[in-house]
C-alpha cells in the first residue's frame, strides 16, 4: 500500500534538488545513482535510458530506496522505499526534457545520445520518512 507525501515533501519534490536512487544488484549489493526527480500525485518519477546499470536492476528487482537532501537544511530530508509499478518509454523523451527545464532551465535534455532509448520510471512510496526541516 502506498505512502503518502506529506505538502513539505512534495515541496522538496518540487525543488531542483538531485535525488538518490538505489536499486539492486544482481548479486543483492545496492548501487546508488545521483538523479533528476518528479512527482505525479504520491509517486516519484525518475528517468534513465535502457541499457544502463539502474535500469538493468530495476528491470530485475522493482525495489528502490530514493533520499533527497535539502542543500540548505541537511536536517530537511525525506527518504522513501519504494517500488517500480511501471516502466515505460512512451512519453519518456519529454519526461526527461521536462527535467531539463526544472534542473537546467532548458527547453531539452542536451545530454542525448544517438540511439538512446529513454525510460520513465513510476516508484510508488511505499513508506515515506520526512524529518527536520
Amino acid at each position: 500500500m502506498a505512502d503518502v507525501l506529506s505538502e513539505k515533501a512534495r515541496a522538496l519534490l518540487a525543488r531542483p534538488i538531485l535525488a538518490t536512487l538505489a536499486t539492486l544488484a544482481a548479486d543483492g549489493s545496492p548501487q546508488v545513482t545521483p538523479l533528476w526527480i518528479t512527482t505525479d500525485g504520491d509517486d516519484l518519477i525518475v528517468n534513465s535510458a535502457k541499457g544502463r546499470v539502474k535500469a538493468n536492476n530495476i528491470e530485475r528487482d522493482p525495489r528502490v530506496g530514493v533520499t533527497v537532501i535539502d542543500p540548505d537544511d541537511p536536517y530537511n530530508v525525506i527518504a522513501v522505499r519504494g517500488t517500480v509499478v511501471e516502466a515505460t518509454t512512451e512519453g519518456a523523451d519529454a519526461v526527461i526534457d521536462g527535467l531539463a527545464k526544472k534542473y537546467m532551465g532548458l527547453d531539452e535534455y542536451p545530454m542525448r545520445q544517438e540511439g538512446e532509448v529513454r525510460v520513465t520510471y513510476r516508484i510508488r512510496t511505499d513508506h515515506i520518512i520526512m524529518q527536520g526541516g
